[in-house]
């Protein structure tokens, strides 16, 4: 029995997700060989921490053993968050990425900004200037591909004033990673 199809896991895993307060972002299924890799992608409103990535894989795992979609083939679960390569196509997308760095592409013209506010359809962009940054709204609907771009440096403090700040929960751009402290180490 070969394994299921990304829409058959989504259907199965779906119910549980949302139960947790998390979005099912996507299902990606890879085959190699014999070998098959199920990544399922999650996300909420304010970030998914590593406990609930933890906890969310155990019980998405409990719950595809239940099923016999995949008969005794074996594979790999992995239960994530969309990298920042995942483009901007839902309203929620726009919102959890507030304050963040984007190129947007409309039918006649690409834009480099930084997200703001989410109003109605709109999204407004933070874009530089010769005089300082601007406010530009953007009709979702022209959007044809966003992607958040990566930041290494901190923002222009007025960008960031512009968009209304990072969304709750969502790492400042350009800020230094979070140290992730392990039990049994020594300083």
């Amino acid at each position: 029995m070969p394994i299921p199809s990304e829409e058959t896991v989504a259907d199965l895993v779906v119910d549980l997700i949302e139960q947790r307060g998390l979005d099912l972002e996507g299902v990606q299924i890879s085959r190699a060989g014999k070998l098959s890799t199920v990544r399922v992608l999650v996300d909420g409103e304010n970030g998914v921490s590593l406990d609930q990535i933890a906890t969310l894989s155990n019980e998405v795992s409990a719950k595809l053993d239940e099923v016999d979609e995949f008969g005794t083939l074996p594979y790999t679960l992995e239960v994530t968050t969309p990298g920042t390569d995942r483009p901007l196509e839902l309203e929620r997308h726009w919102r959890r990425a507030r304050g963040r760095k984007v190129e947007v592409a409309t039918a006649t013209e690409t834009i480099e900004g930084r997200i703001g506010r989410l109003d109605a359809g709109s999204v407004d962009i933070v874009v530089r200037g010769k005089s300082g940054p601007t406010v530009r709204a953007v009709q979702l609907d022209d959007v044809v591909r966003a992607v958040v771009q990566v930041e290494f440096s901190r923002p222009n403090a007025r960008e960031l004033e512009l968009t209304g700040g990072v969304a709750q929960g969502r790492p400042a751009p350009g800020a230094a990673p979070v140290a992730i402290e392990q039990e049994g180490t020594e300083e």
